[in-house]
């Protein structure tokens, strides 16, 4: 049974990528495989149904090394009910030119975010629906700014292997799929494919070991008679998360919680 549910897991990161992939040709990236870091710090919610997070994340061009982007973000969270969960939150973003960092970064991104995410359980399957709208400033090195919003949806599928449920050691796949669209136009701005495996040692500490494929895609344009269709621009990242999840004097038998990553 197990062996069915991982092999349909893993069947939906593949067929959905493949769905959200393959409608345009896309441009090899110079660099194929990158890695991300990332490190959070969860407070569960309570008796009274709050809680929040707080996470830095590091990225690099290839692995480990040529460090060109991070991120510091925080929330707050309240359980409407056991499934329904709605998080307020907001980060500080900034990109670097990996050759010279220390010039600065080439834009820092203000961000504030909605989000409302919706669990199921079916058997040994848990899935995750998250919603979020985002609203995004941006300063650029040459002084100028910009206002951006952006709408996500991701849908996360986890699989328990030696448990029937995510708790103390237990080890379990991870897949999802993420679609990025913008307001305004073009729609389909950017897709996020992942794959991982992880293990949660106790009550408060886990982590996962995965490979996510960000499509970043550019418009069709008209320009001076040249038509230049829409374009995807692909790279591959081995990702390592890292959860730290404090522990509620008042919450002495701590329910199951889903080992998703903020991003």
């Amino acid at each position: 049974m197990v062996g069915r549910l991982a092999c349909l897991l893993f069947s939906f990161g593949w067929v959905s990528g493949a769905l959200a992939q393959t409608t345009v040709p896309t441009v090899p990236a110079p660099e194929p495989l990158g890695s991300w870091v990332i490190t959070t710090l969860q407070l569960p919610s309570g008796p009274k149904h709050w809680g929040g997070f707080f996470e830095i994340q590091g990225r690099s061009y290839r692995p480990f090394q040529q460090f060109f982007y991070n991120e510091f973000k925080g929330g707050v969270s309240y359980d409407l009910d056991r499934n329904f969960t709605f998080t307020l939150a907001g980060g500080r973003y900034a990109t670097y030119d990996y050759n010279d960092l220390s010039a600065g970064p080439l834009n820092t991104e203000k961000r504030l975010w909605e989000q409302l995410v919706i669990n199921q359980y079916l058997d040994r399957l848990r899935f995750e629906h998250r919603y979020r709208i985002e609203q995004r400033w941006f300063q650029f090195r040459d002084g100028s700014d910009s206002f951006r919003s952006r709408i996500r949806y991701r849908l996360n599928v986890f699989l328990p292997l030696n448990n029937r449920k995510l708790t103390s050691k237990t080890f379990f796949l991870s897949s999802y799929d993420e679609i990025f669209l913008n307001p305004k136009g073009p729609a389909f701005e950017r897709n996020r494919l992942y794959a991982g495996m992880g293990y949660q040692f106790d009550r408060n500490f886990t982590m996962q070991v995965g490979w996510v494929n960000q499509v970043n895609y550019t418009p069709a344009r008209f320009d001076q008679g040249v038509f230049t269709p829409k374009l995807a621009a692909s790279k591959h990242n081995v990702v390592l998360t890292l959860t730290y999840r404090l522990n509620r004097r008042s919450n002495k038998t701590p329910s199951e919680t889903l080992p998703s990553q903020s991003d």
